[in-house]
């Protein structure tokens, strides 16, 4: 009941609505063990129809019958940690084999990725190698990510659809950078697409945009189906090129359910829930119906941006390609600041945060709005009204505080007092610990014996 309202939660890319009827088709096989493949074989298919379905989408080199190599996992932090131990585990193959030291992997990317990144790298001890940000450049510049790429790199690491502003990363420079360097050096540098927010995005507003299995140099590429895959908390995607690129001994078989399985999973036992609704999804909507969301999503931010900049207060950090989001920041935050906005917004009920950019761009504090699929231009609309009101109602503050002020120095003046005067730090002592010893007292005179 104390929580906040998962619809204006406008923090989360995570899906907070779905229709009614696959609210009940989620209720009614959230008993059904998704790992159980001998025991409930059609939740399997629908997992693998999702797989291709997707690596379909994400234009991966498929023969005509031929099966795409992915699998269903928890989100996309679980994705991720599954495309870099395949990374990991081919790289030492190749270092084992040249008769090479194989003990210091390096993964490079941007400063604005996901914190789950950073996890895999701590977890499976792989330095992260970050291309610090700059003013106005939120992203990671795909000249230095190249640079700074060895022989000990397992990959580059490229997200779709950037946590801070929405941005897409220059995939497509990024792999042609890299063929250049591989091919001076003798090394064979892949890429990842961190596509968790961007993957179900980029196909149905930008198809003619080049990120995906197109360049030769992605070998593996994360979605996250509980983001604009349209459902509940639960669900992620991980897609490989080919089966070359997920090497055989990360692949467990078990036959304890029945018959052999193959697995390649962090986690084992979880619901088949989230896989069931993804399914849906993808046939109840198909392509136009993602399209149609998209494109509406896309509509809101841009009504949101252009009240916003209305108002003559804002900076838009996000850009006009990407995720449909709305990052901004205050053209003049002496009197109040971006952290100040967002808790106030909190009585109206919205949840907007404020946070500051990675390093080299930590001076830079924005505000941001996810637009989501249940995110109407209604709620843009009275979104715009009440930062309005909070900005109106901030602006009023300091305000407020002369005109006490100025009350106070007239009564001081009146009776002669001096009101300027300047306590000592050890005048403030004293008079904090008397304070606070009256307040004690007081208490135990006023304390009553009973039941609470």
């Amino acid at each position: 009941m104390l929580d906040g309202n998962p619809r204006l939660n406008l923090a989360s890319f995570v899906t907070t609505w779905m229709e009614p009827e696959c609210d009940k088709l989620m209720m009614d096989s959230i008993n059904k063990n998704y790992v159980d493949m001998d025991e409930y074989p059609v939740t399997t298919e629908l997992q693998n129809r999702c797989v291709n379905m997707i690596a379909h989408l994400f234009n991966a080199p498929l023969k005509d019958g031929e099966t795409a190599v992915g699998v269903g996992t928890v989100g996309s932090s679980e994705a991720i940690m599954l495309a870099g131990l395949a990374f990991k585990r081919k790289w030492q193959n190749k270092m084992k084999a040249q008769g090479k030291p194989y003990d210091k992997p390096n993964i490079v990317t941007g400063a604005n990725v996901q914190v789950c990144w950073e996890k895999f790298a701590r977890y499976f001890e792989v330095e992260l190698k970050e291309v610090k940000l700059s003013d106005g450049y939120y992203v990671m510049n795909p000249e230095k990510a190249v640079e700074m790429v060895d022989e000990n790199t397992i990959c580059v690491a490229a997200i779709l659809g950037s946590t801070l502003n929405g941005e897409f990363e220059d995939v497509k420079k990024l792999n042609d950078l890299l063929i250049v360097k591989n091919k001076e050096t003798g090394w064979d540098t892949p890429i990842h697409v961190d596509a968790a927010s961007g993957g179900f995005i980029a196909p149905f507003l930008y198809p003619e945009l080049e990120w995906d299995f197109r360049l030769p140099l992605v070998k593996s590429i994360n979605v996250s189906g509980h983001k604009y895959g349209l459902v509940y908390a639960g669900i992620g995607w991980v897609i490989w090129r080919n089966k070359e690129d997920l090497p055989d001994e990360l692949i467990f078989h078990i036959n304890y359910l029945g018959a052999d399985q193959p697995t390649f999973t962090l986690n084992f036992s979880k619901g088949s829930s989230q896989v069931i609704a993804q399914y849906y999804q993808l046939i109840r909507l198909g392509y136009e119906g993602y399209k149609n969301v998209m494109e509406n999503c896309q509509e809101n931010a841009r009504v949101l941006r252009e009240g916003l900049e209305k108002t003559g207060r804002f900076n838009i950090v996000s850009k006009d390609i990407g995720v449909p989001l709305v990052a901004f920041s205050l053209k003049d935050n002496h009197k109040h600041n971006e952290f100040e906005i967002s808790e106030t917004l909190r009585r109206f009920g919205w949840i907007v945060p404020a946070y500051t950019m990675p390093p080299d761009a930590q001076h830079i504090t924005v505000l941001r709005v996810v637009i989501r699929e249940d995110f109407s231009r209604t709620l843009a609309e009275r979104l715009v009204i009440d930062i309005v009101k909070v900005l109106h109602e901030l602006d009023s503050l300091p305000a407020r505080v002369n005109a006490k002020l100025a009350v106070a120095e007239e009564k001081a003046a009146a009776s002669g007092v001096d009101i300027v005067h300047h306590k000592t730090d050890r005048e403030w002592e004293l008079e904090v610990a008397e304070a606070w010893k009256k307040f004690v007292t007081d208490k135990k005179k006023n304390k009553t014996s009973g039941v609470c």
